[in-house]
């Protein structure tokens, strides 16, 4: 009885020590994105970066907490040390870089528009004159719009919230909205709301602005942070986390970083 009551106790002190090893990793993110992160009717966060970071931590043997932010205010939350690290589909651009670091890239969406049906509009500056269209504050839809197609004549207007921009479609504000296809798709087409609308024409594309894939964005010079997620990342990659999640949440969309 006492070696075994010894085991317990020995036992007891693995799993604490273990449990002391982990870092406590707090991911910043904002809340409104499906299917990347939202609440469900329970107030629970739920979507396809909410089960990867979850995934990350467990094979990088991190303590996850999440912490919440509008999309554009991600960057300046992160340089106070709010958090530790951004995970809400932020795509690794030059422009970004400047200001934060990233790990390797996690998995890539293409960019598209979203009309409504019948409207024979196209991603082009040309198509798009005189119309009005909605994108998110902060994110790299807005950037791409505001600089290939605001000064030919395009109306673009930002917004806090992508489900404002959908609201606002419905309404009849907007002629339509530059978005990741995969939000789009599930966060609205395939919705009541959604019905009547469809993607116009092909992704629109610039490296430049549209960035190599979504990343965790880090606080430059955090270096074994980076270092840690980066071979976390390199896992979930290889054992099919993250091709598993993108048939979970974007059926039929290839998420491959590699391009």
């Amino acid at each position: 009885m006492k070696k075994l009551n010894a085991l317990f106790v020995a036992l007891g002190m693995l799993t604490s020590a273990h449990a002391l090893a982990q870092e406590t990793l707090r991911y910043g993110l904002e809340s409104q994105y499906p299917p990347f992160e939202s609440r469900n009717a329970q107030g629970e966060l739920e979507g396809f970066d909410i089960e990867l970071g979850k995934a990350i931590c467990q094979v990088g043997n991190f303590d996850c907490k999440w912490v919440e932010s509008s999309f554009d205010a991600l960057i300046p939350a992160l340089q106070a040390k709010k958090f530790d690290a951004i995970n809400s589909a932020m795509n690794i651009t030059e422009a970004r870089a400047k200001s934060i670091d990233f790990t390797k890239p996690i998995y890539r969406i293409p960019t598209m528009l979203i009309v409504k049906e019948g409207e024979k509009l196209l991603p082009t500056a040309e198509s798009l004159k005189g119309k009005n269209i909605g994108v998110l504050q902060g994110s790299i839809q807005e950037t791409y719009a505001k600089k290939h197609w605001e000064a030919q004549g395009v109306t673009v207007t930002s917004y806090q919230d992508q489900n404002q921009v959908y609201n606002d479609m419905v309404a009849g504000r907007l002629d339509g909205t530059l978005v990741m296809s995969a939000a789009g798709q599930s966060g609205f087409l395939e919705k009541p709301q959604g019905k009547g609308f469809a993607f116009a024409g092909k992704p629109v594309e610039d490296d430049t602005i549209l960035g190599t894939g979504i990343g965790f964005g880090l606080r430059k010079g955090d270096d074994k942070l980076k270092q840690e997620l980066d071979e976390a990342i390199t896992k979930v990659q290889a054992d099919g986390t993250v091709t598993k999640l993108a048939a979970k949440f974007f059926p039929g969309i290839d998420v491959s970083a590699s391009k």
